[in-house]
C-alpha cells in the first residue's frame, strides 16, 4: 500500500476527525457515529498516546466508513497496531448481523487465514545460539519461502479438495502432524462447510503447487528466546518454563490460493452490491447480503481458503521438526517440539457475541486482528479452558515478539486483540528508505540476529523501522484490557522469503 499519507497528530487541531475524537480512556478512543450522518455505529480505537500519534488519518476514515455498511455491529472496532489496509483497515473488526448484515471480501483481506504458530522446545538460547547459522540456513532450505514459492508436495485436485474440506485433519491423516497439534489450533485447524465448487479453477491451479511453503512479504520463520514472562501461571500453561527457552514462531497465510478466492469474490461482492442496492461509502467495500447466494457462496470458498492456510502452516511445522532433528540430532519429540497454538489474522467467522444483554450471531471480519478468548469461555481447548487459548502477536523483524491472553473484559471488542506491530510506513516508502544488506547486517552485528532471504529487497521492505514499537503496541492492549501479557520472546534467527 502507498496510502501512508496524513499521520493522525494529538498536538494540532486541524483535523477533522481529531476533533471529533472522544477520549474514554489514556488507550480508548471513540468516534461516534454522530460523526457522519451515515454512520450506524460508533467506531472504538485502542491505543495510547505513541500509538494514536501514529495513526493515520485515512485508517480512521476507513473505520468510519465500514460503520456506514447495513447491519453493522456496534462498536467498530480499531486495534493499536491499526494501518491503511483494503477496505477496511489492517489491525480492525467489523461485526455485522447474521440476518441484516453484509459478508464482505474486501473486510477479510487478501491473504486469508493469515496466521502464527508457535511451538516450544526444551532447548535453551545458549544451545542454540552456537548453532544458529547453520540451524537457519537448515530451515530455509528445508521450507520453501519466496514470491510464488513451490512446495515439496504436488497435490492432485482430489487431494486438493480434501484440504479444502478437511484442513490440518488432511495433514494429520498423511503424517505431517499429530492429535495432539490439531487440539491446539484454532478450530482445530479446520472450519466445518467449506465447498471446493464455490472455488474457481484458477485458484485452485495456485493452491496446488504451493501447499508447504512460506511466501514472502511480511512471512517470517524465526526461532525465538523467551526474553521475559510476565505471568508465570499462564506461561507455565501454555508451556513456557523459563527465560532463554528456545521456541518457533510461523507467520504465513494460504498463499496465492487465498489471494485469488478474495480476488475472484471482490468482482462477485461488486455485482452483488449493485444488485441488493448497497450503498457503498468506498468501493473497496464491496459486498453481500449475509445471507445471500453471493454472501454464503464467498463464505464457503474463504472456509476452503482458511482450511488452506491451516494445511500450509502445519506441512511447515513437519519441515521444521525435520530441520531441528538433522542440526541437534534428537528426535523432535526428545526436543518436546510440540505446537503451543495457532492463531488467525484474516478471517471471517460466524459466532455468538451477547449485544446490549441479548446474545445474537454476527458473521465477525477479524482483519489484521486476532481473536482473544478469556478463561472458561466454550471455544477454548481443554488444555487451555481455565487460562484463556495463547494470543501470539508478532513482532516485525528484529523486535519483540508476545504471547498474550484474553480476558473477560475483551468481550468489548468481539474477543479481538491486535496481531502485530503495524506498519507505520508502506511497502514502497520502505524500499526508498531502507537497504535490505545493511539491515541484514545491523541484525547481525548490532542484535547478533542471523537473517537469512530470498534477496535483500525483502529484508529493506520489512525493516523494524517501518512498523510501530512493537512494545507499545502490547502495552496498549494490555492496559486496556482485552488481552493480558503472558510472555515476551526475542529473535535469534529468522528465515524470510
Amino acid at each position: 500500500m502507498q496510502a501512508f499519507r496524513s499521520a493522525l497528530s494529538f498536538g494540532n487541531g486541524d483535523i477533522m476527525i481529531k476533533d471529533k475524537i472522544e477520549k474514554i480512556s489514556p488507550v480508548k478512543w471513540r468516534i461516534p457515529k454522530s460523526f457522519r450522518k451515515e454512520m450506524k455505529a460508533d467506531a472504538i480505537v485502542y491505543g495510547n498516546k505513541y500509538v494514536m500519534d501514529q495513526v493515520e488519518d485515512d485508517a480512521l476514515n476507513q473505520l468510519t466508513n465500514v460503520a456506514c455498511l447495513p447491519g453493522v455491529v456496534n462498536p467498530v472496532i480499531g486495534a493499536p497496531d491499526i494501518h491503511f489496509g483494503y477496505g477496511l483497515p489492517m489491525g480492525a473488526v467489523g461485526a455485522f448481523d447474521k440476518e441484516e448484515g453484509v459478508i464482505s471480501a474486501g473486510c477479510t483481506g487478501f491473504d486469508i487465514n493469515c496466521g502464527i504458530r508457535m511451538i516450544k522446545t526444551n532447548l535453551e538460547k545458549e544451545e542454540v545460539m552456537k548453532r544458529i547459522r547453520i540451524l537457519i540456513d537448515v530451515l530455509f532450505r528445508n521450507v520453501p519461502c519466496g514470491v510464488g514459492a513451490k512446495g515439496k508436495l504436488r497435490l492432485n485436485y482430489q487431494q486438493l479438495d480434501e484440504v479444502m474440506r478437511n484442513g490440518a485433519k488432511w495433514a494429520m491423516e498423511n503424517g505431517y502432524a499429530t492429535k495432539k497439534d490439531l487440539e491446539h489450533l484454532e478450530e482445530n485447524g479446520h472450519m466445518d462447510g467449506a465447498d471446493p465448487s464455490k472455488v474457481s479453477d484458477k485458484a485452485k491451479k495456485r493452491g496446488l503447487p504451493q501447499l508447504g511453503t512460506l511466501g514472502a512479504g511480511n512471512h517470517f520463520l524465526e526461532v525465538q528466546a523467551v526474553d521475559q514472562i510476565f505471568d508465570e501461571k499462564t506461561a507455565k500453561a501454555f508451556g513456557l518454563e523459563k527465560p532463554e527457552q528456545v521456541v518457533i514462531m510461523l507467520h504465513c497465510g494460504s498463499r496465492g490460493f487465498g489471494h485469488q478466492v478474495a480476488s475472484d469474490y471482490l468482482k462477485i461482492h461488486e455485482k452483488a452490491a449493485k444488485k441488493y442496492n448497497i450503498w457503498l461509502p468506498d468501493r473497496q467495500l464491496v459486498c453481500a447480503p449475509a445471507d445471500s447466494k453471493e454472501g454464503q457462496d464467498y463464505y464457503k470458498a474463504m472456509q476452503c481458503a482458511v482450511n488452506y492456510g491451516f494445511t500450509n502452516r502445519t506441512v511447515m511445522v513437519k519441515w521444521i521438526r525435520d530441520s531441528f532433528e538433522e542440526v541437534f540430532d534428537k528426535s523432535w519429540e526428545d526436543m518436546d517440539m510440540e505446537t503451543i497454538y495457532d492463531v488467525c489474522h484474516n478471517i471471517c467467522k460466524k459466532e455468538k457475541h451477547k449485544i446490549d444483554g441479548k446474545t445474537r450471531e454476527l458473521y465477525v471480519h477479524r482483519k489484521g486482528s486476532t481473536r482473544a478468548l478469556p478463561p472458561d469461555h466454550p471455544l477454548n481447548p481443554p488444555s487451555y479452558a481455565k487460562t484463556g487459548h495463547p494470543v501470539l502477536i508478532a513482532g516485525s523483524m528484529g523486535t519483540a515478539s508476545y504471547i498474550l491472553v484474553g480476558s473477560n473484559k475483551s468481550e468489548e471488542s468481539f474477543y479481538s486483540t491486535c496481531h502485530g506491530a503495524g506498519r507505520i510506513m508502506s511497502r514502497h516508502q520502505a524500499l526508498r528508505d531502507f537497504h535490505g544488506e545493511k539491515i541484514r547486517r545491523d541484525l547481525l552485528e548490532k542484535q547478533k540476529i542471523y537473517a537469512k532471504s530470498t534477496h535483500g529487497k525483502v529484508l529493506a521492505e520489512e525493516a523494524p523501522g517501518a512498523y510501530k514499537n512493537v512494545d507499545e503496541v502490547i502495552e496498549s492492549v494490555h492496559q486496556a484490557g482485552i488481552s493480558m501479557k503472558v510472555a515476551r520472546m526475542v529473535p535469534l534467527g529468522v528465515a524470510k522469503g
